[in-house]
């Protein structure tokens, strides 16, 4: 399926030509018809000799409309570039001449009209003056067509050589399986409710699938699907598709919006690309505010000149684009930058990076990135997503990259063999990452088991604070086996708590002093850290800040509790104190601590089960 665009100054029978081949106005307001002038995108489509059908948008040629001719023409395959023959180029030729060239639109057909209105003297000249104007542009190679509208003249030529042209223009993939649908019109129809229109790119849509309006992030459901007013179960990339959608209202949804799968794309505000600048348009300089076209998106911005100081006409330069507002977009999408005032179109590329970290000017190394970037393959755009050393879950590396699952699993499978990569389940990170986190953690693992000892391990989360990572991340590299787990605690392999001789004398004491009197033990005078030592290795059993038992006398206070509960109904503090021959604090005390486990109930004087 391809989409053919018109393109060409206003009034040179732009409209009247996409009316004599589809048989369809694509004026489609009154306003345009009274005036007869395009305002707006305009849709049609038309079959050629060989029988293929092939969608048409007719844009508008006022240069007051240049936004809404934006709007369509990004999402074109190939060009019919109009050009009356009685006027010949005029400024609005050169600019959009200027953003068919921009936006690499290499393969079309100029259509001399109104040839009937001159001689062949004249239509001579005129083919050698659009001929000089195409030269060093993506169309200098186009074929040149005059036709009349009115008369009929030249028009099966014309569509001959459509279909010439199209025969040598690459098809649209499927191969991503990622369909986005860039709106240019919101509407709703009485009965079936928002509608939606656009050119489909990079994989098919069905009915029922479930999709997301970016950048808002709206859920919403395919419940119908029509191309050429034809109904549809499924649509194919580089096709014109009307689709109504469930779930969303059409208020909510307007001309630059996104559909996508969920999940898929990830709304950005910042973009890195190489800009080309027009031939004879004024220079730019940092941080000048500038206009975003992509797909049918239009959005202030900011430029950051990465490599220069001013950008001139003709020249090529890294720019970071600081968006006011997110869109959804993806390597490789094609871009223009216009100037608000006057307004002007300045310049326009490919987006090399839809997720770029925040760049300083001047830097080498930035520039060297974004140079592999834009040449780079698979394994090279995965390569500079994990250049920041953390893991990054596959979810996320097809968001950011914009790869299809094969391409991501081929870029994967690429840095592996180069042992560039370490896989961790679902988590990726490259070597050098990897390597450093471990050195990290080997670190922070060493100093925490010098400073305490005597702990088992050090708390997971402080770990985790420490790495700067997210609980998943972490849980992806602890899950490698580099370090021990136990519960919510980590330690190194190497480890083990070990008390020194003095400390080892002072447990002894203790732990004597609770065989001794084991009901009524001694006040434990231990360093914090010693105690909570014997504690974690099982040797005592806290009740309270100053009170602990031996493991096995606190099991027995507790099962004869249980015991007595069992066949008396309940238990109280003289009871429990005249059976353990212990005071009445410690029997008080081993009853409340048995009330916060749940153990047991205080009600009134005795306790009950709990």
């Amino acid at each position: 399926m391809y989409v053919v665009g018109t393109a060409g100054h206003v009034d040179h029978g732009k409209s009247t030509l996409v009316k004599t081949l589809t048989g369809i106005d694509p004026d489609r307001w009154e306003e345009e018809q009274r005036r007869e002038m395009t305002i707006d995108l305009g849709f049609a489509w038309l079959t050629l000799p060989g029988g293929q059908i092939v969608s048409v948008i007719d844009v508008p040629g006022h240069e007051r409309f240049i936004k809404n001719m934006l709007a369509g023409v990004g999402g074109i395959d190939a060009a019919l570039l109009i050009v009356a023959a009685d006027e010949s180029v005029m400024p609005q030729t050169e600019e959009h001449l200027a953003i068919l060239d921009l936006l690499e639109v290499s393969h079309g057909v100029v259509v001399l009209t109104k040839a009937d209105l001159v001689d062949a003297d004249w239509l001579a000249l005129v083919q050698d003056d659009v001929r000089t104007r195409l030269s060093g542009t993506a169309l200098a190679d186009a074929p040149i067509v005059a036709v009349s509208a009115r008369s009929g003249r030249g028009i099966a030529e014309l569509l001959t050589t459509l279909e010439h042209v199209l025969r040598l223009t690459p098809s649209r993939s499927m191969a991503t399986g990622m369909p986005r649908l860039p709106i240019d019109r919101s509407f709703t129809i009485g009965g079936f409710g928002a509608v939606v229109t656009g050119t489909l790119i990079d994989g098919p849509l069905s009915i029922g699938d479930e999709i997301e309006v970016l950048p808002q992030g709206l859920r919403a459901r395919v419940r119908g699907l029509q191309t050429h007013q034809q109904r549809a179960e499924r649509a194919l990339p580089g096709s014109r598709v009307a689709v109504n959608l469930a779930g969303v209202s059409h208020h909510d949804l307007a001309r630059g919006d996104v559909l996508a799968l969920p999940g898929r794309i990830q709304p950005t505000e910042l973009i890195d690309v190489r800009l080309r600048m027009a031939n004879g348009v004024a220079a730019i300089s940092q941080n000048d505010r500038l206009e975003l076209f992509v797909g049918a998106c239009e959005v202030p911005c900011r430029v950051t000149l990465l490599d220069c100081e001013a950008l001139g006409p003709g020249q090529s330069g890294w720019v970071q684009i600081r968006l006011e507002q997110p869109i959804a977009v993806l390597r490789g999408d094609r871009y223009i930058l216009r100037q608000p005032s006057p307004s002007q179109t300045i310049g326009g590329g490919r987006i090399v990076n839809p997720h770029p970290a925040r760049h300083r000017r001047f830097r080498p190394e930035v520039i060297a990135a974004l140079e592999a970037l834009a040449r780079g393959t698979p394994a090279d755009l995965i390569a500079q997503i994990l250049a920041d050393g953390v893991p990054h879950q596959r979810a996320e590396l097809t968001r950011s990259s914009g790869l299809s699952p094969a391409l991501l699993d081929e870029g994967l499978s690429e840095l592996a063999l180069q042992n560039k990569l370490i896989t961790l389940g679902e988590w990726c990170i490259n070597q050098d990452g990897y390597t450093a986190l471990y050195a990290k953690i080997d670190q922070a693992l060493a100093s925490y088991h010098r400073r305490y000892p005597l702990r088992t391990g050090m708390p997971r989360e402080e770990l985790r604070s420490r790495l700067k990572l997210s609980a998943e991340a972490l849980d992806a590299l602890l899950a490698a086996g580099i370090v021990v787990t136990q519960g919510a605690l980590v330690r190194a392999t190497d480890y083990t708590p070990a008390p020194t001789a003095a400390q080892l004398r002072e447990m002894r004491l203790l732990l004597d002093g609770c065989t001794r009197t084991p009901y009524s033990p001694p006040v434990p005078e231990l360093d914090l850290e010693l105690l909570a030592f014997m504690i974690e290795q099982g040797q005592l059993v806290r009740v309270a800040a100053d009170l602990v038992f031996l493991p096995e006398v606190y099991q027995e206070m507790v099962a004869w509790v249980r015991q007595q509960i069992n066949q008396e109904g309940s238990v109280t503090v003289a009871q429990f104190r005249d059976r353990f021959s212990t005071s009445r604090k410690y029997a008080l005390t081993v009853l409340e601590h048995l009330d916060e486990r749940k153990i047991t109930r205080r009600v009134g004087d005795a306790r009950i089960s709990y």
